[in-house]
């Protein structure tokens, strides 16, 4: 089993910046695939970003591109999420996600694409 643990969220203010890392523990002899989701009270999980350890390529949603970046810690299964000009509409919790599988470009904004899931961090952004 792999274990994601989520730090960093916190109450900020619109055009505050934040970032959150996620640290997988366990099983993790191998590279992971790892993304970042969000899901704000009654609205479905939104893809955020992810980062692929087997192309190298990292991956946005369309609302956060231009002002998220996720990078990958050297020791490759630590995950950061630099989150700039913050807007009250980026208030969610924040998931964690990771994969053993390689996946296709494709499937990194598919929460169905990974096997594992941290418990969350809540990001408020009041205006």
């Amino acid at each position: 089993q792999v274990q994601l643990v989520e730090s960093g969220g916190g109450l900020v203010q619109a055009g505050d910046s934040l970032r959150l890392a996620c640290a997988a523990s366990g099983r993790t002899f191998s590279p992971l695939e790892m993304g970042w989701f969000r899901q704000a009270p009654g609205k479905e999980r939104e893809f955020v970003a992810a980062t692929s350890w087997s192309t190298g390529s990292t991956y946005y949603g369309d609302s956060v591109k231009g002002r998220f970046t996720v990078t990958r810690d050297g020791d490759w299964n630590t995950v950061f999420l630099r989150m700039n000009s913050l807007k009250p509409e980026d208030t969610a919790v924040y998931y964690c996600a990771a994969s053993r599988a390689i996946m296709s470009s494709r499937s990194f904004a598919v929460p169905p694409s990974y096997e594992y899931w941290g418990q969350g961090t809540q990001v408020t952004v009041s205006s």
